[in-house]
């Protein structure tokens, strides 16, 4: 357990530019963002639920063994904890993907959380208001 005996929060965000487009994802853990880039093309879902498997990685290889993962995609969180069924063939791609990875290791929940509470949402915007400018970020 974390300090307090509170679960580590782990958040994630998943994001495309355009939508479809060029996928990226930020995952926020121990105070620290880790950008990942170059994971392909495709749609705001297939980048949300990348984001998902990534934040389980990073989680796992932390060797926290009670964790949370936090994400703003009411419906990858509803889809991948079993509350709401995947409807698309790329859903339940990115489901089994995910079942799979955290069956040896499962996280504590699955929460949701509004965007503006999403540290790793957070983390993309500035992100992405910096390169703007023109600012160099190393978060």
């Amino acid at each position: 357990m974390t300090r307090r005996n509170q679960p580590l929060k782990i958040f994630y965000d998943g994001g495309c530019r355009p939508n479809p487009g060029r996928i990226e994802v930020a995952v926020v853990a121990c105070g620290q963002t880790r950008f990942f880039d170059n994971l392909g093309e495709g749609s705001s879902s297939d980048a949300e639920w990348l984001a998902l498997c990534l934040a389980l990685e990073v989680a796992q290889s932390l060797a926290e063994p009670i964790f949370d993962l936090v994400g703003d995609s009411r419906s990858v969180v509803e889809q991948a904890s079993g509350a709401a069924p995947c409807r698309s063939l790329s859903a339940r791609h990115h489901r089994a993907r995910y079942e799979a990875a955290a069956a040896a290791w499962p996280p504590r929940r699955l929460r949701w959380i509004p965007r503006q509470q999403n540290l790793a949402g957070i983390a993309l915007t500035r992100r992405h208001n910096c390169a703007k400018r023109g600012d160099v970020t190393d978060t």
